[in-house]
């Protein structure tokens, strides 16, 4: 028996891919998160209260999405119904973290294997020429940049938000903010199409130079967007299946009916399945249950994906693709929402706090984030963490054992392996530092 260690790179958190080999066959291939972080017991005996701006803690990426699900789990338990306004600002924060990862995961992390660099930043001579290196980071940047204005806006801050409070947010977000805010997107956004319209075509050219989309088998998907459209401020789950259908719909409170989780003795994280089936979340699973983007450029790019790959699409460096679309669609809806009023009401609503039960959720950018938390004499007595992550953990194995088996024989084994191993992983864009909860 031999044992293949990759170490990885370009992703949140740490872990390493590990492929045990006999006889020029691969016998399995394990996705390993290596640490072990426990913030649900660092949080037990908190004052309630204080969850929101605890939890951003987890993940200095996925800060946002922790944050406004934490002031849903406590809303839902305290009974508590923010105003519209409160809402809208939310989305738009949600809309920021969409358009700060999807940049992050397209530009930084998964674009330097487009161009068979190992970083956009630091091309050698033999990879790119300068002048192709400082116009992709320049751009890059500048794309990422709006969304960490946006997330800063509209939560108050960027690594750690603070505006989402029990009830609602804590102000509205006046004219002359937004207008600012308004025409420097309407000034990036022809960028970030350009830049993807780019990506697009370095995808292409990867897939004909590797001979491959990845795994492309049929998968089960689980996102809790809109049945028409794109929603982040979500409040139920919906699971596809692999021709389509829709499979289940459900609250999250009611996760554990639907969903089997399975922990592992190798990894810090689990992976959960539906009906005993290798499930995907992030972007690709959007897409596929996505019947329109609601918004003209990024539509234009969703029916290109639909004409181009069919629907449901199942190969797994579409997730990327996706991505881009998403991008688009968070710059033109946020666009849509600054030119409007955001500052015509209260924000939020009062509350009392009492002991319960409450569960929050939002679509984050890798899928489904759920916080679970029990009330007692004002202190959290138990908090959950159900991360999204784990939904990708089976499918992301399923196709490093594709990738394995495409790349070894009992001839050898293909140097192009190793950078496989990456692609896969980063075309799931996990996130490993929120999923060892």
């Amino acid at each position: 028996m031999t044992i293949l260690r990759f170490p990885l790179s370009r992703i949140e958190g740490h872990a390493r891919v590990e492929m045990e080999i006999q006889d020029g066959a691969v016998v399995s291939a394990q996705f390993q998160a290596i640490e072990m972080r426990g913030f649900r017991y660092f949080v037990q005996g908190t004052p309630a209260e204080q969850m929101p701006v605890i939890v951003p803690r987890i993940c200095g990426v996925c800060s946002t999405a922790h944050h406004v699900a934490s002031v849903k789990a406590l809303e839902n338990a305290l009974d508590v119904k923010p105003p519209r306004l409160a809402n809208e600002i939310r989305e738009l924060l949600l809309l920021g973290q969409l358009i700060q990862n999807q940049a992050t995961s397209l530009f930084i992390f998964t674009m330097p294997d487009r161009v068979g660099a190992s970083s956009i930043f630091h091309m050698e001579d033999s990879e790119a020429n300068p002048e192709q290196q400082l116009s992709l980071a320049q751009r890059a940047l500048k794309v990422r940049q709006i969304g960490t204005k946006l997330i800063t806006l509209a939560g108050g801050q960027f690594i750690h938000p603070v505006k989402a409070i029990i009830g609602g947010v804590t102000s509205g977000i006046k004219a002359e903010a937004a207008a600012q805010m308004l025409k420097e997107m309407q000034d990036t956004i022809t960028i970030a199409c350009e830049l993807f319209d780019e990506y697009w075509d370095m995808s292409m050219a990867m897939r004909e130079r590797i001979g491959t989309w990845g795994d492309d088998q049929p998968a089960y998907y689980i996102a809790s967007t809109g049945r028409s459209k794109p929603e982040f401020n979500s409040d139920t789950i919906r699971v596809l299946g692999p021709n389509g259908n829709e499979r289940a719909s459900f609250p999250p409170r009611l996760f554990r009916e639907f969903l089997d989780y399975e922990k592992t003795d190798y990894s810090f994280a689990g992976k959960s399945t539906y009906e005993g089936e290798v499930l995907r979340a992030n972007s690709l699973a959007r897409i596929n249950l996505t019947k329109t983007m609601g918004t003209p450029c990024a539509d234009y790019y969703l029916e290109r994906l639909t004409a181009e790959f069919g629907k449901p699409a199942h190969p797994i460096l579409l997730f990327d693709l996706c991505r881009g679309i998403e991008l688009v669609y968070a710059f033109e809806r946020a666009i849509e929402m600054l030119s409007k009023d955001l500052d015509y009401e209260d924000t939020s609503v009062p509350y009392s706090l009492k002991d319960g039960e409450g569960y929050g959720m939002v679509e984050a950018p890798r899928g489904p984030l759920i916080h679970h938390y029990i009330i007692e004499n004002g202190l959290i007595a138990e908090a959950e963490f159900i991360i999204p992550t784990v939904h990708n953990m089976g499918a992301i194995e399923r196709a490093l054992k594709v990738a394995g088996e495409r790349y070894i024989t009992p001839q050898g084994i293909n140097l192009e392996l190793e950078k496989a191993v990456g692609r896969v992983v980063r075309a799931f864009d996990p996130c490993i530092a929120c999923a060892t909860q």
